[in-house]
């Protein structure tokens, strides 16, 4: 009779065992597919991450936006014109000069905005060239790999049956979470590129102001959040490389479950890191 219970809980144990491999094979599964992925989303420019959707924004802004912001460049244009013939007195101080100067800076933006597209793919060229550079400086791996995880296995053979049982329960609850951050990190990393989007459907409208001093303000904050939304890329490879050194610093091998809600904690707060570096990006370039 004991060697069947013997038998049985031995039986129940290589089933906790397996479970409890195939929750964490699962998780890290899913964690290292999605932090993988950051680095290349990125790095990527508008026109590579989804090049349909980039012609898309593209025809919309140059059919619709373009004439509102050719519209608006007239506009100002003739501003401009009205505000140097009446700082010179109503013509009583006529100089030639102030028309040259006037169909210079009017020259200078109708440039601009026929240059909207080229000028907003250069920022993002600019940001991709320091992504991957910094991609290549940080060496530390993201993964836990599969002898991470096999060296795990003679640690929870060495178990009793209860302390499986309960690694069992809270690696089910644990595949769970990960996921759900996995799942938070894809939305902040894939939610710039959108915003990315939404910032260069509109380039033409801040463009057309940089004629007029007074309305430049729009197209120099416009301007700023382009770059803030290039150097949130590398903000994010910074965020990468701080969480790959902790990834490395965790020993799985000694207490499993305190090392597997470290990882958990860790993914969390890279998650939220991820989510405030537009915020940083946008602050140190004084963007609003």
């Amino acid at each position: 009779m004991e060697s069947v219970l013997e038998q049985i809980e031995e039986w129940f144990r290589n089933m906790l065992i397996e479970g409890i491999m195939e929750h964490l094979t699962n998780t890290f599964s899913s964690l290292n597919t999605e932090v993988g992925e950051i680095s290349n989303v990125v790095g990527q420019t508008p026109a590579e991450f989804l090049p349909s959707v980039y012609n898309l924004i593209r025809t919309l802004s140059e059919n619709l936006i373009m004439p509102i912001a050719g519209i608006i460049l007239t506009i100002i244009a003739c501003y401009e014109l009205i505000q140097l013939v009446i700082s010179h007195n109503n013509l009583a101080n006529f100089e030639t000069f102030i028309f040259f100067k006037w169909v210079f800076k009017t020259f200078v933006a109708v440039t601009l905005i026929t240059n909207t597209f080229t000028i907003t793919m250069a920022v993002f060229d600019v940001a991709k060239w320091v992504i991957e550079r910094s991609g290549g400086i940080i060496a530390a791996s993201t993964a836990v790999d599969a002898s991470t995880l096999a060296s795990m296995q003679p640690v929870l053979e060495a178990m009793d049956t209860g302390e499986l049982f309960s690694i069992f329960l809270q690696t089910f609850v644990l595949q769970f979470l990960i996921k759900l951050a996995a799942v938070f990190i894809f939305i902040v990393v894939n939610g710039r590129m959108i915003e990315i989007y939404l910032y260069v459907s509109m380039a033409p409208i801040p463009f057309a102001t940089f004629g007029n001093q007074e309305q430049s303000q729009m197209g120099q904050n416009y301007f700023k959040a382009l770059w803030a939304l290039g150097l949130q890329g590398f903000l994010i490879m910074v965020c990468v490389g701080i969480y790959a050194v902790m990834i490395q610093s965790v020993a799985f091998s000694s207490d499993i479950m305190g090392s597997m809600w470290k990882v958990f904690g860790f993914t969390v707060l890279l998650g939220f890191t991820l989510l405030k570096s537009g915020s940083i990006a946008k602050s140190i370039l004084h963007a609003t």
